[in-house]
């Protein structure tokens, strides 16, 4: 009898074991879906003020075009750089195209600089005041997205998680960066 609840506990032992690392397991794997779903979630945030900004170029351009006909080349680069960054969904180039982008709208408003008739034009005033809101947000939205993406990172990278990371299939994320550290200034939309 001595023998069979020796065994019978140690049956209970392993059992015990055997459903606390079973939860351990659990919890990591939740939290780590759960970091999983926020980093969807700043991405979609970026998402939005990226389309938010697309649908308000070619209506700056177009205002801008019917003042400096002759600046074609800046118009045609803005239209192909937005047509690229809507066809993408990669944060590193994402990244690359967005700061082209920045630049190209500084760019952009450079140009207006030279037609006094067009800064005073409401339309244009009421693009330049949509365009800075915008940035904003989207600054804000990157900042949530990278702050998600940090925090998945990081609990990857510890050990046990990184071993239920791997079995689960989660891997780390890319942060949404510019390439070059002078596109990362918001553009400038204020005369």
């Amino acid at each position: 009898m001595e023998a069979g609840v020796i065994v019978l506990i140690a049956v209970c032992g392993i059992l015990l074991v055997l459903g606390v690392v079973a939860m351990y397991v659990l919890s990591v794997y939740n939290s780590l879906r759960t970091q999983n779903v926020l980093v969807d979630e700043g991405w979609s945030g970026i998402d939005v003020q990226l389309k938010k900004r697309f649908d308000l170029i070619p209506n700056l351009v177009e205002t801008v075009k019917g003042y400096a006909k002759q600046e074609s080349s800046v118009f045609e680069k803005v239209a192909a750089l937005r047509s690229g960054m809507m066809n993408t969904s990669d944060p590193e180039e994402l990244g690359k195209m967005e700061g082209e982008l920045r630049s190209t709208l500084k760019t952009l408003f450079a140009v207006a600089e030279n037609y006094p008739e067009l800064k005073s034009n409401e339309n244009f005033l009421s693009l330049q005041n949509s365009l800075q809101t915008i940035e904003s947000d989207l600054e804000s939205a990157r900042r949530y997205y990278n702050g998600t993406v940090r925090d998945l990172n990081a609990k990857i990278v510890i050990f046990p998680n990184s071993v239920i990371a791997g079995i689960f299939n989660i891997h780390p994320r890319k942060f949404f960066e510019i390439a070059n550290a002078a596109e990362r200034e918001n553009v400038k939309v204020e005369f």
